[in-house]
Parts: structure tokens; sequence; C-alpha cells
């Protein structure tokens, strides 16, 4: 009799376990998950929204941002739930998006999606360019916690204080200049192929920020102390100038860079911090795994001993991953990292991803994983990537995704004032400071606009999740949780391919998308705007379209517009990716100038040209020009 009822629960238990872990046999889709996480930026927007904004329920905020400094720093990011604009996280996820599509790119481009990170990552890298208008100056933050944390409005309705914090040599920042040349450096990989004058622009500003940083030394959060309460540089300065330095070195191929890597190593801790974590504000993790792929590379040449250093290091944070090393990193009983109670899921994405890329890099270079409970195949980190995506996406005791809009179970009241708040589209009625507090943030109902592919805070060390707006701690999204994850959600979608991580990057152009042609065509609008730096502003237009012998022609209205005070004289526009015959320009070698009949553009004036071919939008940008 005993023997019968245990092989009877022994054949029930597949369904037993099916009953009660359902998340453990649950396949994800994670080219569905890359394109939710990559529509969160669209939703972090700040500034003027363009014509192909996807997330329809947000509008224009922040339109007077730097105003009152005499600088214009429209645009740009929100870093989390709130409405500021913090400069060393923003960057930090301009950084880790870059490297993302660096690595990653063509599998994004398989799924559809390079076009719209590389708009993800324009966004930001068009705001820094704005924040740093002179060599050895850096804007770092719009506005401040305090009062902003004391108000629960849409950032189309702000009424809170919206000063404009600086660095500059008297009062210096490291960090966050570090920081900032360490994403232009990225971002100029990520377009030196689609868009090369500007992929130029980002370099010349790294390599200036990088001065900045490495010449007047100093922590920013001394120079910007309103920073100090919400991202305080606990690590210093000098894990961001190395980072700087090996992202300006894989950007350019300067020895300068290297040599820096290499002699600075041991002083500046690249080659003597054990780390187990990594985030926007310890960045030693990855300059060690940025390095160790320069010695896999085999560009050390006589820096050989001190990149072994930081190799040695790199193992240490991957092993500590999988629980193979000197000193483990703790994990919930689900198998979650587990770091702090307040947003854990920030190094958890950053930490897949480092696992994630190096993982490729050792298969590349046909090594292993050299660990202190003994070597381990590069597959293995690959596999503990998995795991912890897998946990964010439902597999997890809760059976929860911590992505929203992912997924049937996800967290419904997310602590993040415009999506808690009926949308400006649908009652623009102004929601004043603490009336938000009142009527939206204390209502126990979900958010009226879902904050999709938004990554919260996530369980606690215990697994367990409340989805609750005012637990801030474990139901706040940040998009430097998301940045890293573009990578990783590519890499598990689009398989290896057997490609070599360790050649040379070459990221692709993304794929034009075509419109359908419809009998009675809206006008579709894309803006492209032009570097930051220029007080010009250029609107494209598609006005018509037809067929013809089985193919599709587009009409495009392009405008420039003066915003300056002064006249336009000798405007050169450069035109690539142009398939048709254009009007209104006169050209001159590549490039394109006023028509013949014009010779300046007065203040707050435009001219229009138009042109067809059977595709999207040409990219027009502006070469040179004069102001009289």
């Amino acid at each position: 009799m005993y023997m019968e009822k245990l092989m009877r629960l022994i054949e029930m238990t597949p369904l037993l376990l099916l009953l009660f872990l359902p998340f453990v046999f649950a396949g994800h889709d994670y080219n569905q998950a890359l394109s939710k996480s990559i529509l969160f930026f669209e939703a972090q927007r700040s500034g003027y929204l363009p014509h192909n904004q996807r997330v329809t329920w947000r509008a224009n905020s922040g339109l007077n941002d730097g105003k009152a400094s005499g600088v214009d720093l429209v645009g740009g990011y929100y870093d989390a739930g709130d409405n500021v604009k913090f400069g060393l996280p923003m960057a930090f996820t301009i950084t880790m998006m870059s490297w993302s599509i660096i690595e990653y790119g063509k599998q994004i481009g398989a799924n559809g999606e390079l076009g719209h990170a590389m708009e993800a990552i324009k966004w930001g890298t068009d705001y820094l360019i704005k924040a740093h208008p002179e060599p050895y100056v850096l804007y770092g933050e719009v506005g401040d916690g305090n009062s902003d944390h004391y108000c629960w409005q849409r950032p189309e309705d702000m009424t809170t204080d919206r000063h404009a914090y600086k660095i500059d040599p008297s009062n210096p920042g490291s960090d966050l200049a570090g920081e900032t040349a360490a994403a232009m450096a990225a971002a100029s990989i990520v377009f030196r192929r689609s868009n090369p004058a500007y992929s130029t622009e980002l370099l010349r500003h790294a390599y200036q920020l990088f001065e900045f940083a490495d010449k007047y030394r100093g922590k920013y959060d001394s120079s910007i102390t309103v920073a100090q309460k919400y991202y305080r540089s606990i690590s210093g300065y000098n894990d961001e100038l190395l980072w700087a330095a090996a992202w300006l070195y894989q950007a350019s191929n300067n020895e300068y860079y290297l040599n820096y890597l290499g002699k600075n190593g041991d002083s500046m801790g690249g080659t003597g911090w054990a780390m187990t974590e990594f985030g926007w504000d310890v960045k030693y993790a990855g300059v060690q795994t940025l390095v160790a792929k320069f010695l896999m590379q085999g560009k050390a040449g006589l820096h050989a001993p001190v990149f072994e250093r930081y190799h040695q290091k790199a193992e240490y944070f991957m092993c500590s991953l999988i629980g193979k090393g000197g000193r483990n990193i703790q994990k919930t009983p689900g198998g979650l990292i587990f770091r702090q109670r307040w947003n854990n899921m920030q190094f958890v994405t950053s930490a897949s991803f480092l696992a994630t890329v190096y993982s490729d890099y050792l298969a590349s270079s046909r090594g292993s994983l050299k660990c202190a409970a003994g070597n381990v195949a590069p597959s293995e980190l690959l596999s503990f990537a998995k795991s912890q995506v897998d946990y964010i996406l439902g597999d997890n005791p809760r059976a929860t995704s911590y992505m929203v809009g992912y997924g049937n179970n996800f967290p419904r009241q997310v602590h993040h004032r415009a999506s808690s708040i009926v949308s400006f589209k649908v009652d623009p009625k102004f929601v004043a400071c603490r009336q938000g507090y009142a009527t939206w943030y204390s209502r126990k109902a979900s958010d009226p606009n879902v904050l999709t592919g938004a990554i919260v805070g996530g369980p606690d060390a215990y697994d367990n999740f409340a989805d609750e707006r005012d637990n801030y701690e474990q139901t706040e999204p940040a998009t430097y949780n998301n940045a890293p994850l573009l990578g990783i959600l590519a890499r598990l979608g689009g398989g290896h391919g057997g490609y070599n991580q360790l050649l040379p990057v070459v990221v692709p152009a993304p794929n034009p998308v075509v419109a359908k042609p419809k009998p009675a065509p809206k006008p579709k609008f894309t803006p492209t705007p032009a570097t930051s730096s220029n007080p010009i502003t250029i609107e494209q237009k598609m006005t018509t379209s037809w067929n013809a012998k089985g193919k599709t022609y587009y009409r495009y209205s392009t405008i420039v517009t003066n915003k300056s005070y002064k006249t336009l004289k000798d405007l050169k526009l450069s035109i690539s990716k142009l398939y048709g015959p254009l009007w209104g320009l006169s050209k001159s070698g590549n490039s394109y100038g006023f028509p013949t009949w014009l010779n300046s553009l007065p203040a707050g004036k435009s001219i229009e040209f138009v042109y067809i071919h059977s595709t999207s939008p040409a990219d027009v940008s502006v070469s040179s020009y004069n102001l009289a």
C-alpha cells in the first residue's frame, strides 16, 4: 500500500509542479520585451516631443529649462518617477544604451528596433551637447529633488523650481564630466556609420569633457550639493576617469587613453578594487570588463602586466555573480541578485549585462572563467544573465513580471508622476502641487497610463513585493534600470550566430521604415533636429505619395528655420540617404546651400525645399553657417 501511494505521488509530481510552480516552465518573448523596454524611454522624455512620439499620453514639458541661466537645456530625460533631470544617471543611461548597441546592434536591428534604440540615445546626447556649452562648463542638473518631491504633478504641469546647476573649473565634478565623456564617446561609435558628422561632434565633446574632468578634479556633489540626497558620488571620481578613458580609447583608438589606463590603473583603483556591484555610481567592474576585452584583443602592449590585473578583478566580479568566487554576491531565495532594498533592479540589469558581454568575450577568445571554485565555461555566465532576466519577466516565486506591460501580472500602481495622473491629452485641467498627492498619489487604483517597458525597483531580499504607489523603494522605475537590459534582451532574443565579439565594432545602419501608401495621406512629420549648438531647426514632412510601376514614391517638404536673432548666411546643409531629385537648394560639391536667388535668411524666417524618392526621409543636418 505504501509503495502504491509513493508511485502515485511520483507520477503526480510533474502535475503538482505545473500547478504550483508555473514560472519554472515559462518561455519568454525577449524580442517583445526589448521593444517594450525601448518604449519606456519615450515616456521619460522632457522637452518638445517629436511628431513620431509613440507614448501618446505624454506632452511637452520643461520648455523653459535653462532659460534663467541663459542656456538652452530643453530636452533630455527625467531619471525616474520624478521630474528632475539628473546629469550623472542620465549620462550613465546613455553609456549603457550605447554599449548595448555596440555589442548587439546586429540583433537589435534584426528585431527592427535599431532605429528606435538610436533615437533613444540621440534624445539623450542632443541634451548632453546642450549641457556642455563651453569646454570647461557642464550643466549637471535641472530642478532639485527637494522641491520636486514636495509636489506630485505631471511634467506638463510642473510648478517646481527649474534652477540649472553646473560644474566649472572653480566648482569641478570629475565624476559627472567623466561619465558624460564616456556617454559621448560610446554614442559616437553608435552613430559613426549612419551619421558621421554627429559622431564626430560627440567625440569632440568627449575629448573636451575628459580633459575638463582630469584637469580640474573634484567630486561633482561637492559642487552641485542639491544632488547629494539623491545621487551622491560615494565611489568618488577615479572610476569615472578610467571609465571615460576606456570609452575614448574604444571610440578613437588614440593611444593616449590606452596609456592613461595603463599608467593610472594601480593608483586610481582600477586594478585594486574587487567589486560585487556595478551601476551609475561605481564603474570599476565596467572598466575592468572593457580593459579585459582590450587585453584579449591583444592591444595591451607594454601595459600587459597592469591590464592583467584589471582582468583578474573583472573575473573576480564575474565569479561572485555565479556563486563561485571568494566573496559571492547575495541572492534572494528565488535566485535574484540582491544588493539593497531601494531599487535593487538597477544592480541586477547592470551586472547581468557585464556577465553577458564577458561571456561573449571569453567565447570569442576561446577562454574560460577562472574562479576560486575552478574553471567555468563562458556559457555559465550567459545562463546566469538569462536567469536574472527570466526572473524579471516573471519566473519568480510570485510569478510577477517586474517589467510594466509585459505578461499579465505586472505592477499597476507604479511610483511615477506622469503615469499615475490622468493624461494631459485626456484632461488638460491643471493639477496643482499638493493636489496631485491628494487626488492621484493616494488613489488605490491602477495607473491611468500604462508605463510600458519600465523596470521597477523590484522585490526585497525574500522575493516579497507590494504593488503600492507609495512603496517607492519597490515600485519606482528608472532609466538606468532599463538601459543595460537592451543588450541582454537582444542577445537572448537574437542568439549568437557565431560572430566574434573581439573584432572591431561595426554598428549597422537602421533599416528605413517605409510608410505604406494611403489614398489620402495625412502629413507625416519627421523632425530632424540640427545639432543643438545650431540655432537652426529642420522639420521634414511627407506631403503626398503615389504608385508608379509597382513602386511607391514619396514627396517630402523640408523647412529650415533661423531661430536666432541674427541674419543667417553661408548656410551649408549635409543631405545623405537621398535617392531622387531635389528642388529649392543649390548644390556645391557634397553640400547644399541657399538657392541662387537667396543669399541670407533673416531672423525668424524659413525656407522650404522638396525632394522625391521611394523610401523614408533623407538625413538632413547643418554642416556650417554664419550669423551676422
